[in-house]
């Protein structure tokens, strides 16, 4: 499943910077820009990149309009990172980020940089006494499968 509608879809989506554009987003991006948001705002707001947003309103005549300060705004109304699509978050629950499960998976399928990764631990190589890490493995003793054959099988090659 992809997030963004493909190009010529009903919905008059268009594409800016590589990445498909909604009416909504559209509509949020120009409401948001003269109620005196900055780019970087918007794009969070809306899903897209910076640099999407800047292009939308350098094209559309909304550029070169400050954002009143440097204090970044907080919207009122959140949009799905994937697709864009509205969210309607519930007074004492979790602010949700997704409007599906199909569009988190695929958020965080295209995003692996930003998962925060806590399960590294450090180990020194039974063999060879190489440093290395693993992720999520306390108990590993070789640092590649070429020292865990070295040590298991006295140096040797195994002959199967």
């Amino acid at each position: 499943m992809t997030c963004s509608p493909p190009l010529g879809s009903e919905d008059g989506s268009s594409q800016i910077g590589g990445q498909a554009m909604t009416n909504e987003q559209k509509e949020r991006i120009t409401a948001m820009r003269h109620d005196g948001y900055g780019y970087t705002t918007i794009a969070k707001a809306v899903g897209l990149t910076k640099d999407n947003v800047k292009a939308y309103c350098r094209a559309h005549d909304l550029a070169g309009v400050k954002a009143q300060s440097n204090a970044r705004i907080t919207p009122d109304q959140s949009f799905c990172q994937c697709c864009g699509k509205p969210l309607y978050q519930i007074p004492g629950i979790k602010k949700l980020k997704f409007c599906s499960p199909d569009c988190r998976q695929q958020w965080w399928n295209t995003h692996p940089d930003q998962i925060k990764r806590k399960a590294i631990y450090s180990f020194t190589c039974a063999y060879c006494g190489n440093q290395f890490t693993a992720y999520g493995n306390t108990g590993r003793k070789y640092c590649c499968h070429s020292c865990y054959i070295a040590a298991r099988f006295k140096g040797g090659e195994s002959h199967d």
